[in-house]
């Protein structure tokens, strides 16, 4: 683990803390379809949200110089590249993310692909993510892909390898939080997307929780895009996330 990532997030002991307030566990992923769209989703959001996660869509329709613009604002960015090449690759890249000043990125949890990214990654100030298996993913779609393990197992698999890499955390679905927090114990970050509030449509997720639920198994940060950003009132959508969460904090 980066000792200047773990300062940032307020590490204590050589453990990290969890985020101070249920806003700060919040990460709103702008999956719109251009940088004017995330710009005015930004706007309407105001205080309400400081940490946004922005991933390949809005990377190619000039998302980088977005994100640039977030830091320089003091918002947190999750830069969600999902990173998989050849290490040389993997390792420019991470280098050049520092140099962007993400908090976090991602890494397809391939012990190659993660070694290589924390080699990179040194010392700053970034968080190092290991995408263990994609929430849109069941059992049945890994075994079309040719994996012989349930997602469950592949996810435990990776998430051992993830911290034997030196990756700072694992994202998983929030149906196998509790299991990875049991796992991990305090030591590593487990952030969820899948997470969707009581209601809301599941779309092309397929391991989900409602927030609080996720909270309640231990994840660290929660990703939560369409139920925010595709909302009539996305601020009040954004609140009444962060309400839940404080609940069960």
């Amino acid at each position: 683990m980066s000792a200047n990532f773990a300062k940032a997030l307020g590490a204590g002991q050589g453990r990290l803390s969890r985020p101070a307030s249920a806003r700060e566990r919040l990460i709103v992923g702008l999956d719109l379809p251009d940088c004017a769209a995330a710009e005015a989703m930004v706007a309407e959001l105001g205080d309400a949200v400081s940490f946004y996660k922005i991933g390949m869509e809005l990377v190619f329709a000039g998302g980088l110089a977005l994100a640039e613009r977030l830091v320089g604002e003091g918002k947190r960015v999750f830069l969600d590249m999902k990173l998989l090449d050849i290490d040389n690759t993997v390792a420019g890249g991470i280098a050049n993310i520092v140099r962007l000043g993400a908090t976090l990125t991602t890494v397809h949890a391939y012990p190659k692909a993660m070694r290589a990214a924390a080699a990179s990654r040194g010392e700053a100030a970034l968080g190092l993510l290991a995408v263990t298996v994609l929430t849109s993913m069941d059992d049945n779609d890994l075994a079309e892909a040719g994996y012989g393990e349930s997602a469950a197992e592949l996810v435990r698999r990776r998430a051992l390898q993830a911290r034997e890499a030196g990756m700072d955390g694992i994202v998983c679905s929030p149906l196998e939080a509790a299991r990875m927090r049991q796992l991990l114990g305090s030591d590593m970050l487990i952030v969820t997307p899948g997470v969707r509030p009581q209601g809301a449509s599941a779309g092309d997720q397929k391991r989900v929780l409602t927030p609080g639920e996720a909270v309640r198994a231990g994840a660290d940060y929660l990703v939560v895009a369409r139920p925010v950003v595709k909302a009539e009132r996305p601020r009040q959508a954004a609140e009444a996330i962060v309400e839940e969460m404080a609940a069960f904090s």
